[in-house]
């Protein structure tokens, strides 16, 4: 089986880093959709900028939504593969793909009627910016059956320990969104629309190249039957283990719709500036999410396997790991802010709102990668309440906080920023508590069913 990676063997080091490696980068280059699309509606105007971030809200709560599968397949997969079960893995993997396709064929059809009702939560005083807006949001509905599909594929994947495929895959894809979007939004002046119909064809080839792999490798390995019935226990628990980041990643979505519609009080600018800046951030955070999924396929096989002293070793790996990339970014974002920005939204006001966010943002990277790190091991443990219990407290806490600090200290935008950053402190503190005594009376109190030494 050349496809499945063992992790419950050999150095901890070299295992997360391998592992950890195409998984950044896969998510990287799933935010480079978005960043590339940026950076030429950019040249279009902060308008266009404001109308793609705005409908991208309603793109997050898909991504949010396909959390369901997306864990569930490194979570159940990864567990099963731990224990040599792969009748299980055979199940599992049927039961994810079913239950994507299930979902993004509902949400694709709402997002595609109700669009334009949707956008009206979002207060612009320019009647442009909703009409380019809805123009982007009905298009990118035509394709979240492959936005759902994809990532569950890519989890099916990791849980397997090859993060190498959908690494691959997904590259080929932001190779298709790099040369469509200058000639779809520049060269044919399509604006917004062009940009939406790039995303979609990119995500279009990604789920061909993942179905043809699928039925040449997958089906092979595990010698599947695909058309069997799912079973509702195996249902019931994907969505044990991915509804609660569902929840976590939806309720993130819905509060920054809230503090947008709030930043939107001080203009267009603000709103583009917040949306570009966002995505510069996400730099940092699809890092540690990639060493965060990384850490949950090989906390999941380990404990399939019984062996509970790796997760412990391989959780303080990574965290400091982590910790040294959140160092790098605060350094970044503080001393070169300006030209990292301007690559992105030249324009002078944009620019000015541009540095500040992202020297404001800058405090909170080191313990927003603690929080996403911590993250990956209760995922892998099969309990991802407490990363959602904790997102969800904090991150709502933003908004009377950004009022708070609005009335009494701040009287411009910049306090819905500090807001969000010092959440994000407190998240990355929180969390790994809550694993410290999570896995002091769990884990360590759990008989080995084998030791290695390997580190």
């Amino acid at each position: 089986m050349d496809n499945l990676i063992d992790l419950t063997e050999g150095s901890i080091i070299k295992k997360l880093s391998k592992m950890a490696f195409p998984i950044m980068m896969t998510s990287l280059f799933q935010m480079a959709y978005n960043l590339t699309d940026m950076i030429w509606l950019g040249r279009v105007g902060s308008r266009a900028v404001a109308a793609a971030g705005t409908a991208g809200f309603f793109m997050w709560l898909a991504s949010s939504l396909v959390m369901i599968t997306k864990i569930g397949s490194e979570t159940t997969v990864s567990r099963s593969i731990g224990k040599k079960d792969y009748t299980k893995v055979q199940d599992f993997i049927r039961t994810n793909i079913f239950t994507a396709a299930v979902i993004g064929i509902i949400y694709s059809v709402f997002i595609a009627l109700f669009a334009s009702n949707l956008l009206t939560f979002f207060k612009f005083d320019e009647e442009i910016i909703y009409v380019m807006a809805s123009d982007y949001l009905r298009i990118i509905s035509a394709g979240f059956l492959f936005s759902f599909l994809t990532p569950t594929f890519s989890g099916i994947y990791n849980g397997m320990g090859n993060s190498r495929t959908p690494f691959l895959v997904n590259t080929i894809g932001l190779a298709f969104n790099i040369v469509l979007d200058p000639v779809l939004i520049i060269i044919l002046k399509l604006g917004v629309r062009g940009a939406a119909l790039a995303t979609v064809f990119s995500q279009l080839i990604v789920f061909l190249v993942f179905l043809f792999l699928f039925n040449t490798k997958i089906k092979k390995l595990f010698n599947m039957k695909f058309f069997v019935k799912i079973k509702i226990k195996d249902l019931y628990e994907v969505f044990k283990i991915g509804f609660p980041v569902t929840l976590q990643n939806g309720a993130f979505c819905i509060f920054s719709m809230i503090l947008t519609r709030m930043v939107s009080y001080y203009g267009a600018v603000p709103v583009a500036v917040q949306s570009v800046g966002s995505q510069i951030e996400s730099l940092s955070w699809m890092t540690a999410g990639g060493f965060s999924t990384a850490l949950g396929s090989f906390t999941g096989q380990n404990f399939g396997a019984g062996k509970f002293h790796r997760i412990i070793k391989g959780y303080r790996t990574t965290l400091f790991i982590s910790f040294v990339i959140g160092a790098g970014v605060t350094f970044v974002f503080i001393a070169f802010g300006g030209p990292v920005f301007s690559f992105f939204l030249p324009e002078t006001d944009a620019l000015e709102y541009g540095i500040i966010y992202l020297k404001i943002l800058a405090v909170s990277q080191m313990f927003m990668m603690s929080e996403i790190t911590t993250q990956g091991v209760f995922n892998g443990l099969g309990n991802t309440f407490p990363p959602s219990f904790v997102s969800i407290v904090f991150t709502g806490l933003r908004i009377p906080f950004a009022i708070f600090l609005s009335y009494f200290f701040i009287k411009d935008v910049t306090s819905v920023w500090w807001a969000v950053s010092i959440s994000s402190i407190f998240k990355g503190i929180v969390l790994p508590v809550w694993f410290k005594f999570y896995y002091s009376r769990k884990l360590t109190g759990l008989p080995e069913i084998s030791k290695d030494t390997d580190c």
